[in-house]
């Protein structure tokens, strides 16, 4: 293998050394920079906005690792704070190469190949990568953006929302059906984001309680899509609607959970805490110049 450099990478996954992932001379112990790589490539299936496992039951298959190579040149320490990078670096026709890179800070410490091979999950023989796979890999390490936001009404939107809404607020909080829809959707703007296979991904909504008023609410991302700027995006897209239309005020009821998140968008709290669908939740308030 070649020595690599952080400049090749688009993708970086950061973690830091844990006191269990030592040995004696608190030195990474060996077998763990494998994990490190695995844990890796499950945060870059969330860079490309894909879930797992709705991706690959829509590709009809699965990914089984062939081969998996590590080269050694310098040691990882309990308490490191680590880059892990990967790189999708060919696409065959049933397999594709990653390579990978561990970086503590600049200085390059561990190299890494790994094949996976697409095959039937049933019987795990090889199948031919799917087109749309391979464009969405390529495109990825081509610098594209790997979801589209679209804002529209919920005739146009309301199925691919109505999946997302359903999935995080009935399924995973459970907020009951009849809590969770509601009239105001006919006339609310939405945002719904795909990512490039189609499948929906995130939502919100845009009311309009009263004039120069704007109420942002339902936004929903996709469980295990979560910390990977869905969020921001969806969130973004109605306070751009919001201000177009010329509102001057945002609110919203934020999950106490979710409080961090919308005060770096800007928002913050107006009033006392309260308990809407058995949920902690806040009024926060963005003013719109």
């Amino acid at each position: 293998m070649t020595e690599p450099t952080r400049q090749q990478f688009r993708f970086f996954h950061r973690l830091r050394v844990r006191w269990a992932e030592v040995d004696m001379q608190k030195i990474v112990f060996n077998a763990h920079y494998l994990m490190y790589f695995d844990t890796a490539i499950s945060d870059y299936w969330r860079a490309l906005a894909l879930p797992y496992e709705a991706t690959f039951v829509a590709l009809q298959g699965d990914l089984y690792v062939k081969k998996a190579t590590l080269e050694f040149h310098a040691s990882a320490r309990w308490d490191d704070q680590l880059d892990v990078a990967l790189k999708c670096e060919r696409i065959g026709n049933a397999s594709m190469l990653f390579t990978g890179a561990i970086f503590r800070g600049e200085e390059h410490l561990i190299s890494c190949e790994l094949v996976y091979v697409f095959a039937d999950p049933v019987t795990q023989r090889s199948r031919p990568v799917p087109a749309p796979l391979r464009d969405i890999l390529l495109g990825y390490e081509a610098g594209q953006a790997m979801f589209e936001v679209a804002v529209g009404d919920w005739q146009r939107l309301g199925e691919g929302a109505r999946t997302v809404r359903q999935q995080v607020f009935v399924q995973e909080q459970q907020i009951p059906i009849e809590m969770e829809q509601d009239a105001a959707d006919a006339t609310a703007l939405h945002v719904l984001i795909r990512n490039r296979l189609g499948l929906p991904v995130a939502t919100g909504r845009l009311l309009h309680p009263k004039p120069g008023v704007g109420q942002i609410g339902r936004l929903a991302v996709s469980r295990v899509l979560r910390g990977s700027q869905l969020g921001r995006a969806a969130l973004q897209a109605l306070m751009a609607a919001a201000a177009q239309r010329g509102d001057f005020e945002l609110m919203l009821h934020a999950q106490s959970s979710a409080l961090g998140f919308y005060a770096v968008q800007g928002f913050v709290p107006r009033g006392e805490p309260f308990v809407e669908a058995g949920i902690s939740h806040i009024e926060m308030v963005h003013r719109l110049d």
